[in-house]
């Protein structure tokens, strides 16, 4: 694509200075706010600006104030600015643009390439790039007056979508607080009501078990295309959602035929989103439970739908998190599930409760879908605001800026001034 007049493609390095980080043996570490603040990857970035956790007493790469900060591994691609002067580890690069370039032109040109920078990852564990891969990255550079009104237009325009995000967002967590209501008044009996005894989960299931660990199941017993296996990661807004083919051979289903699911089972988390809890449908009937679940498997005459939703209630979670076992990570066991307290509903009560919950919680998820709707299409038009930045037709050319060319060749000579001059060499006598 041709680039507007004034404009000039460039590596990244050309136009900025790239730093690697490094990370410093761990007992430079403290969380006690000595040094300077340390920061590795991703996991440790906010909004605009890194979260102070790490500190480092003896760091090994610097990032200045205003610097664009680059996680090159695990996941590639999202950015950050420093805060100030502080230290980065291996997960990050610090890019340093040159001679009055504006960070904040640099910053949306990697929100711009980010979705497909982070597929130039070389990892075999985990997606990485190296600093040449950083250094040669093509950027189009505009006349520096023009960077500063891109950036003024993106800010502008990114700054109203923020604001319908953030109210998309309010909404979302809203309608989670209203879900948990729901299933709060249906747990107590507000919805119908009546005034349920209280009983232990062990008294309205026949049986409860976890699913297959230890040296039952193997990594080597997973294969594609066979019998479905369902772990906590499966479990979405009470249903099962096993979309990445998790399964084993029939002939290793055939060996634990005590852990296959039935319909009206109901299953929940053991560990991770302890609680997280769906219902088994017919369409499940036969598939195996997770070493990650448990196998809830009630009375003939209790309706694993309605107790499902039950179990997903805070009062149920609540239990569970103060009752949960283990040191180094927590877990639920068949002893904590069957003393979890449940309602006894009566049998025909149950069909009309759960048409009362799932009336209320379809609403729910249908404005909710709206929402992640209208949330991904405002990703989709951030994108093509920098696409639009990036090829120079946001905002009018003028003639009478300065070219990029020129930009660039004083910021060579700049770079090459600060180079030492090598020593002449001494002649030989004689």
């Amino acid at each position: 694509m041709d680039l507007p007049k004034g404009w000039v493609s460039c590596h990244l390095s050309d136009a900025s200075e790239i730093i690697a980080g490094q990370s410093p043996e761990s007992k430079h570490y403290n969380e006690d706010g000595i040094g300077v603040p340390f920061f590795q990857g991703k996991a440790d970035f906010g909004q605009l600006y890194p979260k102070n956790r790490v500190y480092c007493t003896a760091p090994k790469k610097i990032a200045e104030s205003g610097d664009i900060l680059l996680s090159v591994r695990a996941p590639v691609g999202p950015t950050n600015l420093a805060k100030g002067t502080v230290a980065i580890g291996r997960g990050l690069h610090a890019i340093r643009p040159l001679s009055g370039i504006t960070t904040r032109y640099v910053l949306y040109f990697f929100k711009h390439i980010e979705p497909v920078f982070s597929g130039q990852g070389m990892g075999t564990t985990f997606s990485a790039v190296n600093v040449d891969d950083v250094k040669n990255l093509n950027l189009s550079l505009p006349p520096l007056a023009e960077q500063h009104r891109i950036v003024e237009k993106v800010d502008a325009l990114f700054s109203k979508l923020d604001n319908g995000v953030e109210m998309l967002q309010v909404i979302r967590q809203q309608l989670r607080t209203y879900r948990q209501a729901v299933l709060k008044w249906a747990f107590e009996g507000n919805l119908t009501n009546s005034t349920w005894k209280m009983v232990s989960l062990g008294k309205v299931a026949d049986d409860i078990k976890i699913g297959p660990f230890g040296t039952l199941l193997h990594k080597e017993d997973y294969i594609k295309g066979g019998m479905p296996v369902i772990n906590p990661k499966h479990m979405r807004e009470y249903r099962i959602c096993n979309d990445d083919s998790v399964s084993i051979t029939e002939e290793k289903a055939a060996e634990l035929q005590s852990y296959i699911i039935c319909e009206n089972d109901v299953l929940i988390a053991r560990r991770g989103e302890m609680g997280r809890t769906v219902y088994v449908s017919k369409r499940e009937n036969g598939w195996l439970c997770g070493t990650g679940s448990m196998i809830i498997r009630l009375s003939r005459e209790h309706t694993g739908r309605l107790y499902a939703y039950l179990l997903s209630s805070e009062q149920s979670r609540r239990y569970l998190i103060d009752n949960c076992s283990g040191t180094t990570m927590s877990n639920l066991n068949e002893k904590i599930i069957k003393g979890l307290p449940i309602p006894i509903i009566p049998v025909d009560e149950q069909q009309s409760l759960l048409a009362e919950i799932e009336s209320r919680l379809s609403v729910c998820e249908k404005l909710e879908a709206l929402i992640n709707e209208n949330l991904a299409k405002a990703e989709t038009l951030k994108q093509s605001i920098l696409k639009k930045a990036f090829a120079g037709q946001l905002v009018p050319q003028d003639p009478n800026d300065e070219p990029a060319e020129k930009l660039l060749a004083r910021i060579k000579a700049e770079q090459a001034a600060k180079v030492p001059a090598k020593p002449a060499r001494r002649k030989k006598s004689g």
